[in-house]
């Protein structure tokens, strides 16, 4: 059942009503759900709109890639899906994401963060890339019929406050508030990144993705030079990332080839 939405967030959101070009508009606030995705997927088979947003205090199934669990307590951060339907951003969205997460991040908050292939947004490691900690995360889920791409549910989970993590995340993850040692208003954090969301959407529906790969680059410095490690049908591979293809790809170098990886796990060794 629906919540009523908190006043803090019903005024940022009438404040960045331009900026936000319809992301965000309408926003339906819960206490408590499973997944914001699963919710935000049933809102799109029901002729949701682009822009239809779903936001949670907490979740009981969080998810992020490949089946985990995103840890979603109620206080501790912002869980939110957004719809989109245009056919021309879809395949870049999961970029575009990790570029809104950060840049809106840090428009809200002054933080500077980092990206890392794919879709983890994580403070910038204080060596190099050692000690880089998770803040957010996106996953993007499409829905397709026999005719075509209908919508993709992009979903961003950001650690805002201080919170218990399980013994497995407890070195890899962090929050806003830790590490600006300071309280931050959640809502500014959510419009800012939905305006920056939307600006990345805009250019990509007019066909244009070269400004968002630019950015997503200078975003994430450990695409160029960093050692990492995937599976393939013929077994691991060992490397070095070598940027991004101009379809999002991560592109490595392993001995005398260009490897192209597009889905799964990578390991990166300075983690």
């Amino acid at each position: 059942m629906l919540d009523a939405l908190p006043h803090e967030f019903a005024a940022a959101l009438r404040a960045t009503e331009a900026r936000r070009r319809g992301f965000g508009d309408p926003l339906h606030y819960f206490h408590e759900t499973t997944s914001t995705n699963d919710v935000a997927a049933q809102y799109a088979e029901h002729g949701a709109p682009e822009g239809t947003t779903v936001l949670a205090a907490s979740q009981t199934a969080g998810r992020g890639r490949l089946g985990r669990t995103w840890h979603s307590p109620p206080g501790a951060g912002l869980y939110f899906s957004t719809i989109v339907r245009d056919t021309r951003a879809a395949p870049y969205l999961t970029l575009a994401g990790g570029v809104a997460v950060a840049e809106g991040i840090r428009t809200a908050t002054g933080l500077p963060l980092e990206i890392k292939w794919p879709n983890d947004v994580v403070t910038p490691g204080s060596t190099g890339l050692s000690r880089r900690r998770k803040l957010a995360g996106v996953l993007a889920e499409a829905s397709s019929s026999s005719e075509g791409l209908q919508y993709v549910v992009l979903g961003i989970g950001i650690n805002v406050a201080a919170t218990a993590y399980a013994p497995a995340l407890a070195d890899r993850a962090s929050a806003i508030e830790v590490e600006l040692g300071r309280e931050v208003e959640p809502a500014t954090v959510l419009v800012e990144v939905l305006a920056a969301f939307a600006r990345e959407v805009a250019a990509l529906a007019a066909g244009d993705p070269s400004g968002l790969l630019a950015r997503w680059r200078s975003l994430a410095p450990s695409s160029m030079g960093a050692a990492v490690e995937f599976e393939t049908a013929a077994g691991r591979v060992h490397g070095v990332a070598s940027g991004i293809a101009a379809d999002g790809a991560l592109l490595v170098r392993a001995g005398n080839r260009l490897e192209r990886v597009i889905a799964g796990e990578v390991v990166w060794k300075q983690d």
